[in-house]
């Protein structure tokens, strides 16, 4: 039996065009648009790898972004003297309306709970000196398949992802991760994986985590931007 994380539980379309912008550190107004076709299509590809259920408005953003790149690529004519709307101008539109609506809805979150913050900034930690803070920052469901994307590459440079699903218990695997964090503060997803012995297994433990993390078990974060993502059981 095949197991599906619906991936619309997490983030929309947009927040994977957010999460591509931030991590290419380009304008939001002049976005280049073959590159984040590109990029976004990989996304796709990967969540279809992974037996992540694909809603259809994430299909419809792929067709839109492909129209606007195919639509750039036709030539000028010389004697249009009218000024074109940018054929982008759209998505930065849907984009900024987006962006605006999330930021407010934040702002409210954080009124209903004190000293906590949807993305978590600023979070005090221990450290042996007892003097040392480190901002964290709560992970984003495409930066934890970015990361997971990279510990494959790592380890099986040349494999195709595919999940066979009878291989391995998506369940038990998250009954497994719990079991880890069971005791201990946190765990990194490097360690999470390195004793793994096969894609299968892999796959189906990244799954598992993703499930975990949709029904609040657990929590991803990055110390820093480009470090190892943390995991953190919640109400231990």
């Amino acid at each position: 039996m095949t197991f599906t994380t619906k991936l619309e539980v997490f983030e929309g379309p947009l927040d994977l065009l957010l999460h591509l912008i931030k991590i290419n550190e380009v304008d939001i107004s002049d976005i280049p648009i073959a590159t984040i076709t590109d990029q976004y299509l990989e996304y796709l590809d990967l969540m279809k790898a992974l037996d992540i259920n694909v809603a259809g408005d994430f299909l419809l953003m792929a067709s839109t972004l492909m129209h606007i790149k195919s639509k750039m690529l036709l030539p000028k004519q010389k004697d249009d003297f009218e000024e074109i709307e940018d054929p982008r101008e759209e998505i930065v539109r849907s984009l900024m309306e987006y962006m605006r609506l999330k930021e407010a809805a934040n702002e409210l979150a954080s009124r209903d709970i004190l000293y906590r913050d949807v993305f978590k900034r600023g979070i005090e930690m221990d450290s042996p000196s007892g003097q040392e803070d480190i901002n964290t920052a709560e992970v984003t469901l495409y930066e934890l398949m970015n990361a997971f994307k990279m510990i494959i590459k790592k380890k099986y440079p040349d494999i195709v992802l595919r999940f066979k699903a009878e291989s391995w218990s998506v369940k038990k695997k998250m009954v497994e991760i719990m079991k880890r964090l069971k005791g201990v503060k946190n765990l990194y997803l490097g360690d999470l994986f390195s004793t793994m012995g096969s894609v299968s297994e892999m796959i189906a433990t990244f799954l598992a985590l993703l499930e975990l993390v949709r029904t609040g078990s657990i929590n991803a974060f990055q110390d820093r931007e480009g470090s190892d993502i943390r995991l953190e059981a919640i109400n231990k």
